[in-house]
């Protein structure tokens, strides 16, 4: 059997409950390199395989996974984040099935709910704020790894909602041109959000025509999301799930 778990955006204690229980009944673990907090390889048992996948091609994991197979042993693949997002999970996944080994998934926090918490002091931890964004663009540039065109930075950005870039915080400069191409205004509220959950966290928030400055005066060019949009803002409708002049299933509006 294989476990696919989410080990959280950072922090430790971010993983599941369920993930955790997994990670101490495991009898391989391959996790994500230096993008897995170590505290959390720690919580393995005795004797536990361990094996960092950044160095190993996808040929070699499913190797490590067959092997642990033939020898009655379960393994647990550990993603950071959430694997659904950026995981690379389905090539897996898609061995698997042709090898007939059984395998589930457990859910984790992504790193773009971890950017959020971080920027609570901001003003800014939530995406979806009424009258002002009610949707959330999750990609990245494209890169050594293209994107679909019809999913390039300037086509996403003329929508003009809220976007959380991944794996784009060495091409910041670039990143800012193709945003404000697509149509966001140079004002536009902006935050770069450093190893979000980890003890080195740091937010930089400023204006979408600042972010190359943040990232070059603070020697950030990885592992950090970048976050645009009105939502980093203080305007906002009230919403209508808790306004007393709003009835629903659970509650009459007041006269």
């Amino acid at each position: 059997m294989v476990h696919f778990v989410g080990a959280g955006c950072g922090a430790p204690d971010l993983i599941t409950v369920r993930g955790l229980r997994l990670l101490q009944q495991a009898d391989v673990v391959i996790y994500a390199g230096s993008l897995v907090n170590p505290a959390l390889l720690k919580e393995t048992k005795p004797g536990c395989q361990l094996y960092n996948s950044a160095s190993m091609t996808l040929e070699a994991v499913v190797e490590v996974i067959c092997r642990a197979e033939s020898q009655g042993l379960n393994t647990l693949r550990l993603h950071t984040g959430d694997p659904c997002l950026y995981g690379a999970i389905r090539e897996q996944i898609d061995r698997l099935e042709q090898l007939g080994i059984s395998y589930d998934l457990t859910p984790g926090v992504s790193s773009f709910c971890g950017a959020a918490a971080a920027l609570g002091h901001q003003g800014g931890a939530e995406y979806t704020l009424p009258g002002v964004s009610q949707t959330v663009i999750i990609t990245r540039m494209a890169g050594r790894t293209p994107v679909p065109e019809r999913e390039s930075i300037p086509q996403l950005a003329a929508h003009g909602a809220t976007m959380v870039v991944f794996l784009s915080a060495g091409m910041i400069p670039e990143l800012t041109r193709q945003l404000l191409e697509g149509g966001y205004a140079p004002q536009t509220p902006a935050a770069i959000v450093y190893k979000a959950s980890w003890p080195e966290e740091k937010t930089l928030v400023g204006t979408l025509e600042q972010l190359p400055g943040l990232a070059q005066m603070n020697g950030i060019s990885k592992t950090a999301l970048i976050l645009v949009g009105e939502f980093l803002s203080s305007g906002y409708d009230r919403s209508k799930l808790y306004d007393p002049m709003f009835s629903h299933g659970f509650r009459e509006a007041s006269q």
